[in-house]
């Protein structure tokens, strides 16, 4: 049978724009779907601009710690308007770069939804369009609960579209998201109030990067409620006041409400029952390790498949995919020893296993090296910032399991010993490495 395409991709987020540039290198007959800004969640509304915001929200305490370098006392002030201008125009230079990169590719770009008819069939606005294969990459969306009010909070799909910054902020969400607006908000001067169903922000997470994190947010002056809910929020001029459980907690005024509670597959209008295409419990969309669905010639990548939702991740799917598929190279992606990071401030940073997955994997077979100290930065700053190391180690075998870090350039940080714990290394391999003099980085390779 003869088709229009050999590859149609519905989304033009990581995964999508990866996949689709992939194939055509490999000579396929590629279109791609969008009926947002090119770019996704990640360059439009997500890592990218809120990276530039976390940019923005660190000068504040720079201008205080150049004092005690001898620096002089300023008054800086800081415009809401200036950066937001800065930020769109960035995400939309950085999208049209999307687009040209599609073009140079030889991939069609198709501006609009696209909903199945059948396996094979598309449609787009009043186009109807049959591929051979198709990929789905239509990555997440976030989610609030349903309770009187709501309509009043926010997403993070405002938060970069905010007209004013607000003076008095409060998230709700303790996960990595509402963590960053939370710092970001409080770096640029705002009154934070964070707002979580917990003790500690972070689920998931090792417990020593949550509890460094927490306590190095609350040292900076966020507000934290912990073990409480939302129970109502009423709109009053221009003012939310936020209800919590509890007869003991008083109601939490504020000018924004961020709801940071999670976020989903965003499969609506897919009509995914056309081509019948199975989701699972959580609502994601159903694949094997090679991301390919219950059709033999649909595929899913990225976020709408719920397995391990970051950017790269999407990226690495994709190219996957489109190797296996169209450059006969058969590989999948391996979710294990994924590094993350969380811009917070302090900074946080992971990759392998947490304490708590190593002891359940290997019980009283591993040891954990640790360390907690005042970075040589801070000496004549007077901040009580600390930095946080951790690695874990199976004790039988020596190998690395985990490295976890709370503080300055975690990230840069981790992002190289990822290398390190993806190819097994052990903890005599990092024994016997030479630090470098003076960082904080050597501290990974001095632990006792």
């Amino acid at each position: 049978m003869s088709y229009d395409y050999d590859l149609f991709v519905i989304g033009a987020g990581s995964g999508g724009l990866a996949s689709s540039k992939r194939a055509a290198s490999y000579g396929a007959k590629v279109a791609i779907a969008e009926h947002d800004l090119v770019g996704g969640t990640c360059v439009i509304r997500g890592c990218v601009p809120k990276k530039l915001m976390v940019y923005a929200s660190q000068f504040s305490d720079m201008y205080q710690y150049a004092q005690g370098y001898g620096w002089g006392e300023v008054e800086p002030t800081f415009n809401w308007n200036k950066l937001i201008t800065a930020v769109d125009t960035e995400v939309k230079r950085l999208s049209q770069l999307h687009i040209s990169f599609l073009e140079k590719a030889g991939v069609e770009l198709i501006s609009g939804y696209a909903k199945f008819i059948d396996a094979h069939t598309v449609e787009v606005g009043e186009k109807t369009i049959t591929a051979d294969k198709i990929l789905i990459a239509v990555g997440g969306e976030a989610v609030k609960p349903n309770l009187p009010g709501i309509e009043h909070s926010i997403t993070s799909r405002e938060m970069f579209l905010l007209p004013e910054q607000p003076k008095r902020f409060a998230v709700w969400g303790g996960g990595y998201i509402g963590v960053e607006f939370a710092n970001i908000l409080k770096g640029l001067g705002s009154e934070v109030t964070q707002i979580i169903r917990r003790d500690l922000i972070l689920h998931g997470f090792d417990e020593d990067i949550r509890s460094n994190i927490q306590a190095g947010m609350a040292n900076h002056g966020i507000n934290f409620i912990t073990q409480k809910f939302i129970e109502k929020i009423e709109k009053n001029e221009e003012e939310l006041k936020v209800f919590l459980n509890g007869d003991d907690t008083e109601p939490l005024t504020v000018d924004a409400l961020l709801c940071a509670t999670g976020r989903k597959p965003n499969l609506a209008g897919l009509m995914l029952e056309n081509a019948g295409v199975e989701v699972n419990g959580k609502g994601a969309i159903q694949v094997s390790l090679d991301s390919r669905t219950n059709q033999p010639n649909i595929f899913a990548v990225g976020d709408c498949t719920d397995r391990m939702n970051l950017t790269p991740v999407a990226i690495a799917e994709g190219r996957a995919f489109a190797d296996t598929e169209f450059g006969h190279q058969p590989r999948f992606i391996t979710h294990e020893n994924i590094a993350t990071a969380v811009f917070s401030n302090p900074e946080g940073a992971t990759v392998g296993l947490t304490e708590t997955q190593a002891r359940e994997k290997f019980g009283d077979n591993i040891k954990c090296y640790t360390a907690r100290f005042r970075p040589m930065f801070h000496s004549f700053t007077g901040s009580e910032e600390k930095v946080f190391i951790k690695l874990i180690v199976e004790i039988n075998t020596d190998l690395v399991l985990g490295a976890h870090m709370v503080g300055k350039d975690a990230a840069e940080l981790i992002q190289g010993i990822a290398i390190a714990v993806s190819m097994g290394a052990t903890k005599k391999d990092f024994d016997n490495t030479m630090g470098i003099h003076p960082t904080s980085g050597e501290e990974f390779v001095t632990l006792r």
